[in-house]
């Protein structure tokens, strides 16, 4: 006759299982992405990056733009963004938000502090000193690019009838939340570079406004990250550019943002789309024309 099981035994079988289902590994796991790049034969390829050396970056996503326009297209990608960075944070990303100009209004916030703090380090590179727009800009490279694909000279409002230029921002949007205890707040190319060498960062997604001038051009930018030898992607669909359709090439503004993410995977770094993190569509505006 089989004996019962003493309550004991019972016991430490039951702690055993419970361990073993809630046990968490110490490590994320690791993240595929296809990256799409013009330059590259084929086309699109795999790579596979740890989210804990991994940031993400969000520029300019201001709470008001000087172009109406701008300011509702904004608004209305912040909500998915949002969750996009949410899902990278939850994997251990370092999100690092750059409103830049407007970074003061986070002054006493620990996540402007941790940028502020990082320890100094020697940058990859020479960071850029020339100037525009109240911060360092890094400028076109003649060696590397050609000219953008679009005419932007009229600063690129596509309004019915065009916005008046000021300055009206004064944080990032709500809609896009910081977490205080993990996030870093800086638009100082010097600081993102101290930042990355504490938490060893070698990847960069980078999204947000706008592709043809601040995405690329803040110190903090694409031809910045790419000169440090960052791998850096941007997400192709949480990024708008300052194009009207009145200026050439004469196509919709929607089309415009087209070229111009071609121009970046010709000739600075590939993109990616943000459904490959959150499992769902990609994003869209909402008056984009279909494809």
């Amino acid at each position: 006759m089989t004996s019962l099981p003493s309550p004991v035994s019972s016991m430490m079988r039951f702690l055993f299982l419970f361990l073993c289902l809630t046990v968490v590994p110490v490590e994320a796991s690791e993240m595929q992405l296809v990256l799409r790049q013009a330059s590259v034969d084929p086309p699109t390829h795999q790579v596979t990056w740890k989210p804990q050396q991994t940031a993400a970056i969000v520029c300019d996503m201001w709470d008001q733009h000087w172009c109406a326009g701008a300011s509702q297209r904004v608004a209305e990608m912040a909500p998915p963004m949002n969750e996009f960075l949410k899902l990278l944070r939850s994997q251990g990303v370092l999100i690092v938000h750059a409103p830049s100009t407007c970074v003061d209004f986070y002054e006493k916030t620990a996540a402007r502090r941790r940028a502020q703090e990082a320890p100094q380090v020697e940058p990859p590179a020479p960071m850029s000193t020339s100037l525009r727009w109240g911060t360092n800009w890094v400028w076109p490279d003649p060696t590397r690019e050609t000219d953008l694909p679009i005419d932007d000279s009229n600063m690129g409002c596509d309004c019915a009838r065009h916005c008046t230029i000021h300055d009206p921002w004064t944080r990032q949007i709500a809609a896009i939340q910081i977490d205080d205890e993990q996030d870093a707040i800086s638009d100082n190319g010097q600081e993102l570079c101290n930042l990355f060498a504490q938490h060893e960062i070698q990847h960069v997604m980078i999204m947000g406004v706008h592709l043809n001038m601040c995405v690329l051009g803040r110190p903090f930018g694409i031809r910045q990250l790419v000169k440090h030898g960052r791998d850096v992607v941007l997400v192709r669909d949480l990024t708008d550019t300052m194009y009207d359709h009145r200026m050439r090439p004469f196509v919709n503004h929607f089309q415009g943002t087209d070229l111009v993410i071609e121009h970046i995977e010709k000739f600075w770094c590939p993109t990616i789309t943000s459904d490959q993190i959150t499992g769902g569509p990609a994003f869209r505006f909402a008056n984009a024309p279909t494809r």
